[in-house]
Order: structure tokens, then C-alpha cells, then sequence
């Protein structure tokens, strides 16, 4: 991890000038295709090229449990996160098909689930089955964590040797919206209550009872709020170790990464935590209705590009979200200058 930390350069606000340079000669008024424009922008900075090739895009699924949720903090049980994989496998969720939209090529990754997945085409990248307890013990030793990020760097790079030249990272994890919520208020400071929310469906009873859970695990377990490694050992969760590596990857390789919801949103602000270049390389997908969302966004001073008052995960509205990015390198490569069209761009 720390060698590949160190190949992160920050992204190449000279070219992120060029691109602002070359879009007023475009054939529209200065500005007008607003935030299309920022994110142009933002991928020339990334590539360092003025219409960069972002397809084809790789979506990787990170899976793994959690020992919290013997808690009662989830609406399903602990068992749905190895059946969805195998759903994921199989191109039956939601994922499956938002990838299949944008000719993504899908990796599913078993960093942590309990259970054995057998599932044809699923890449076992095991560091242990589901994390700790956080209620009454760590979610993972330090070691574990940094291994856990290793597997997502890993990912990234057999999707940029495959060709890929754009990620999105989604995840699968019965009770990661807890593990998130306490990593959260640990990096952020904020009351646990305003970074809980229904998850995959809890009751105003059941909200309360896992807002206790977090307070639990906050007060017990030991970490350095400005050390995000001793977060992610004391209360995160392999797949979210996972996608914070496959962002630090992301960036070492000058890719852009879609941002998916709360989940993904907080192992971005943990990969940012560990190397501050790495936010150049983030754009936000979509806002999820989860209310830690908007505290993990302020937290990196993210404007997602959706807001389809989604709480999926997987993936799923980031990939809704990647055809904005192909509008806007298509915009760079295809559209007309007011010169090569012939049309005058100034008042007489």
C-alpha cells in the first residue's frame, strides 16, 4: 500500500486549465452545460488529456460480512450477503444490469464473507470470514485492514490490465451501513445519531437501537480518529478496506473512479485520509437517501451528480451516473468550435 501511496501524483490542474480554455470556444454560451462542464473539466485533470477514453469502465463488487450484525442492526439476515453474491454472479441484481447498460466489464470480490460462495466466476480474495463484533471487539486486526486494502488495489489493477480505463466500486455487506455510520462519526466527529439511517429498511424502533449499537462501539473501542487505518481496524469492514484500496489504486493509475452511495462514500473519505490526492480522482455519483450520506459528502466537499433518492449499494448509482461522464468527454471530442462552425461568438 505505502508504494503505491507513493505514485499518487495530485491531478494535473494545467490540463484541467487547458479543458476550461477550450470549452468557451465550444458553440454555447460560457458555462451553459454547467456541472457537464466541471466534470470535463475534472477527467481532463485526471487523464491529463482534453477528451480522455473513460470505456470501457470496470465495476468492481466487494463483498464481505459483518460480525455487528449479530446485533439485530440489519433488516435482513447475515446469510442475504452470500445469496446476493451468488445473485451477483449469476446477473440477476441491479448492479448486474446498470453494468451491462455501459458495457462494463463486473468483478465480484469475497474479501470477507462467512460462508463458502460457490458461484462461478467470483474472485476469493478471503482475509477472513466477516469482521469482528465491533460492539465487543475490534472489526480487524491492523494487518488485516492493510490486507484487505491490498485486495482492492489488486482488483483495480487486473481492471486496468484488462483495459479499463474507468472504476466504480460498489459493495455487499449485510450491516456495512453500521460499520460506515461508526467510522463516520470516529473520522468526523458527528453525533452518531445524524449518521444513522434506515439502511435496508429499519423502523424508527430499530434506527434507535442501532444508533446505541454504534454508541457502544465508540465508547469501547480504542482508535485515533486522525490515523484512519486504527478506524478502519476498530470499526470498519473488509469490503469497505477494500474499496478504499481500489480508490488509492484508481488514482495511482490516473482513473477516474465514480463514487457510489453512504457506504462507498465513506471508504472514500477513508482513502482521502490516507493519501489527500486521491480526491482529484473521485467524482460523485449520485446523493443516497441515507443521512450520513450528506455528512461523508460535506466531509470531502463532494456534489454528487444524481440525487434518485436511491439506498441500494452494489454499485448501482454510480453506474447510473457514468453516462454523464461519457456526455462530457463526447462534448470535448465532438463538438463544434464557434470557429470551425463558422458562427460568431461575440456581440459586434
Amino acid at each position: 500500500m505505502h508504494s503505491l501511496i507513493a505514485q499518487i501524483q495530485p491531478a494535473d490542474c494545467a490540463a484541467g486549465d487547458r479543458a476550461r480554455a477550450y470549452l468557451d470556444t465550444l458553440t454555447k454560451p460560457p458555462g451553459s452545460l454547467g456541472m457537464l462542464e466541471q466534470l470535463a473539466i475534472q477527467l481532463s485533470e485526471i487523464s491529463g488529456e482534453l477528451a480522455p477514453s473513460i470505456t470501457p469502465p470496470a465495476v468492481i463488487v466487494f463483498a464481505a460480512d459483518h460480525g455487528v450484525a449479530a446485533e439485530g442492526v440489519s433488516a435482513f439476515p447475515q446469510a442475504v450477503t452470500a445469496q446476493m453474491v451468488a445473485n451477483f454472479a449469476n446477473g440477476g441484481a441491479a448492479i448486474n444490469v446498470f453494468a451491462r447498460q455501459i458495457n462494463a466489464h463486473l468483478e465480484v470480490v469475497d474479501v470477507g464473507v462467512v460462508s463458502d460462495v460457490e458461484a462461478p466466476g467470483v474472485v476469493v480474495d478471503k482475509i477472513r470470514r466477516a469482521s469482528g463484533n465491533i460492539a465487543i471487539e475490534n472489526a480487524m486486526l491492523p494487518e488485516q485492514a492493510e490486507a484487505a486494502i491490498e485486495v482492492g488495489i489488486n482488483a483495480v489493477a487486473r481492471a486496468q490490465k484488462a483495459g479499463c480505463r474507468s472504476v466504480i466500486v460498489g459493495e455487499m455487506g449485510i450491516a456495512n451501513t453500521t460499520a460506515s455510520s461508526a467510522m463516520l462519526a470516529a473520522f468526523t466527529g458527528t453525533p452518531v445519531a445524524q449518521v444513522v439511517g434506515a439502511g435496508t429498511g429499519l423502523d424508527s424502533q430499530q434506527q434507535t437501537h442501532k444508533v446505541d449499537v454504534i454508541q457502544r462501539a465508540l465508547a469501547a473501542r480504542v482508535y485515533q480518529a486522525d490515523e484512519p487505518l486504527s478506524v478502519l481496524a476498530a470499526l470498519g469492514g473488509l469490503e469497505i478496506a477494500a474499496m478504499a484500496g481500489a480508490y488509492l489504486a484508481a488514482a495511482a493509475y490516473r482513473l477516474p473512479a465514480v463514487v457510489d452511495g453512504f457506504i462507498a462514500t465513506v471508504a472514500a473519505l477513508t482513502a482521502c485520509r490516507l493519501c489527500p490526492a486521491v480526491r482529484g480522482y473521485l467524482v460523485f455519483g449520485h446523493r443516497s437517501e441515507e443521512p450520513g450520506h450528506g455528512v461523508a459528502l460535506g466531509a470531502l466537499e463532494a456534489t454528487p451528480l444524481l440525487a434518485l433518492g436511491m439506498r441500494l449499494g452494489e454499485g448501482s448509482g454510480a453506474a447510473l451516473a457514468f453516462p454523464l461522464l461519457q456526455a462530457a468527454t463526447a462534448m470535448m471530442a465532438e463538438m463544434a468550435t464557434f470557429t470551425s462552425a463558422g458562427i460568431a461568438d461575440k456581440a459586434p
